[in-house]
């Protein structure tokens, strides 16, 4: 196709020029997007073996009915309302590698990026959550009653 046919077709359809170029731009933004929010998505497996080799922690942000239902041994949970990175005890897991667990993996992105905002280095979120951890017939703990 020529130049002039191009110019042709733009001028005779802007409309569909239009669409087109603002899909082009929305799909080559969501393939950049992950490379400049800060923090990686896991899989389960990946998971296991960063906490196996690197022990990372894992930062449950469930509600605390479903973290009872079962979560990942080790994780501490923390409400995503009451996550403080400046928190003393919480600062200091700066440099530890984090994973972020909650039921989804929808609600851990925001919460992420406020952490790498505070300067945390190695944060992860667990992509899927806790539904693709149980898919992924991954071991829970499960509170006692």
């Amino acid at each position: 196709m020529s130049a002039e046919l191009l110019g042709e077709f733009i001028a005779a359809h802007p409309v569909l020029t239009l669409i087109f170029a603002a899909l082009t731009a929305a799909l080559i933004a969501s393939f950049l997007a992950p490379l400049f929010r800060g923090y990686a998505e896991i899989s389960p497996q990946q998971a296991v073996q960063l906490i196996n080799r690197e022990q990372a922690q894992v930062i449950d942000l469930s509600p605390p009915a479903d973290f009872e239902r079962g979560h990942i041994l080790g994780a501490r949970h923390v409400l995503p309302s009451q996550l403080d990175p400046t928190a003393k005890d919480f600062a200091k897991l700066a440099e530890k590698p984090l994973i972020l667990v909650c039921r989804t993996g929808v609600s851990a992105g925001p919460v992420a990026k406020r952490l790498v905002k505070a300067g945390f280095k190695r944060v992860h979120v667990l992509a899927g959550g806790m539904q693709s951890w149980l898919q992924a017939e991954l071991p829970v703990v499960r509170a006692r009653r």
